[in-house]
């Protein structure tokens, strides 16, 4: 997911939520790296460079065309982009279901973000009756289990607890999730330390979120190794200490524990030309598994196993640590290519006309595919399409280094895009890998 910053308060007082990326810094998932400098590939070849205005010759280009239309089956949810509980634009949302283990006293929850940049289940206590006891997760020790999650500008706060969570037809039983509840046990200084907290709906601008990236675990084999300040805790009463923590009992993605369709998942909207009030799509899990989700002559772009991340080229530019992230409400990435918009709002770009730009895309395994995308001035798209929930030109330079590029939900629009997890066998071999 991206990082916060206020959407053009020329249009509106309220401020929106640019959703960060969740690449914390305990690391990328199973891999053990630190997502916080591990590159995808450092080494890139200038002949790969696109232009400003066209994309490269050399590689296949992807256009946007529209998904076919399918019929929700078993494997799939229906996701919409709307106006959610702030009018926040770019936002796609899902419904999820939080039962107690094994029982059938059960929540359904809306307006979840499906991230594919993070990886793991996080909702709100305040969203699940006073009659739900989910039991809290245990360490090997003993110890109750609490996390703070790590966003770019702030961070959630609760307990991780065990939960069946169900979509469509597909569950996931005992998996450990966070609750994030701003009143539980004592704040530690390190997690305050992180930044502004998220730990209510409003604050977040989503009722949760289905983190369902290439990774198993939200922290990985670094949480396991050591204690990582701002992470994971074992608490006793009101007191919480860092504590490592073993993958098993880490907050975790629901995919791989489906009983099937559990290789990865495809996320599918249609095209959006200038602007819609909003967009219906669904998200379908499995690749190769079922008749709705094959992964067809999509480009397998390889990711490093320890990050997530690819190689992005750009006007000579290699952005080493990119990735394909819906929970991102535009493209981010630094270029000099555009200016930025006026303060407050130089979160976006404002050419004085739409851009189109080509890239190309490297995966670790040696994929390269060519794409173009178009970057609308923001202030002129809050003041002509304000209302819209889908906007398909917001791209900015907010939050993100000069290594990051952040293909967030405007590259997914009319694209099938798949994240295939770690270690798990698929059609285009083994994840971690994205493709569309």
């Amino acid at each position: 997911m991206r990082s916060r910053s206020s959407w053009m308060t020329v249009l509106r007082a309220t401020p929106i939520v640019l959703l960060t990326l969740l690449l914390s810094a305990c690391g990328g998932g199973g891999g053990g790296g630190d997502g916080a400098s591990t590159t995808a590939n450092s080494s890139t070849s200038s002949s790969s460079t696109s232009s400003a205005s066209s994309a490269s010759s050399s590689g296949s280009t992807v256009t946007n065309t529209s998904p076919s239309p399918q019929v929700l089956a078993a494997n799939a949810v229906r996701v919409t982009v709307d106006s959610g509980i702030s009018n926040v634009p770019n936002m796609p949302f899902v419904s999820i279901t939080i039962c107690a283990p094994g029982t059938s006293n059960c929540q359904t929850i809306d307006h979840v973000l499906v991230d594919t940049g993070s990886w793991g289940v996080r909702v709100f206590a305040s969203q699940l009756p006073a009659s739900m006891s989910l039991p809290q997760q245990k360490d090997g020790a003993g110890n109750l289990v609490a996390e703070c999650m790590q966003f770019f500008d702030g961070y959630t706060w609760g307990a991780v607890k065990l939960a069946d969570v169900q979509l469509a037809g597909e569950k996931a039983a005992s998996l450990p999730i966070q609750v994030v509840d701003p009143n539980y046990a004592s704040l530690p200084g390190d997690c305050a330390a992180v930044g502004a907290a998220r730990n209510t709906p409003a604050s977040l601008q989503a009722n949760g979120i289905l983190g369902i990236g290439v990774f198993k675990h939200d922290c990985g084999a670094n949480c396991a190794q050591q204690a990582i300040p701002a992470t994971y805790y074992g608490c006793s009463g009101t007191n919480c200490t860092s504590i490592p923590l073993a993958q098993t009992y880490q907050v975790a993605n629901p995919v791989p524990y489906f009983a099937t369709d559990n290789n990865g998942s495809m996320l599918s909207l249609p095209t959006v030309s200038g602007g819609a009030p909003s967009v219906s799509g669904q998200l379908v899990f499995g690749i190769g598994t079922q008749s709705n989700n094959a992964l067809g002559g999509a480009q397998v772009i390889g990711v490093s196993p320890s990050s997530g991340t690819f190689t992005t080229v750009q006007n000579g530019t290699a952005y080493t640590r990119s990735i394909l992230d819906s929970g991102s409400t535009g493209l981010f990435f630094q270029t000099t290519l555009m200016p930025a918009c006026a303060s407050p709002n130089s979160a976006y770009y404002c050419p004085g006309s739409t851009q189109q730009f080509g890239a190309m895309i490297e995966g670790v395994n040696g994929t390269t595919s060519a794409v173009t995308f178009d970057v609308g001035n923001a202030m002129s798209i809050a003041q002509t399409d304000g209302g819209d929930s889908a906007l398909p030109l917001l791209a900015g330079p907010a939050f993100v280094t000069s290594t990051v590029f952040d293909w967030g939900l405007p590259f997914f629009y009319g694209r099938n895009v798949y994240a295939a997890i770690e270690q798990q066998s698929t059609p285009g071999g083994k994840g971690p890998y994205v493709a569309y």
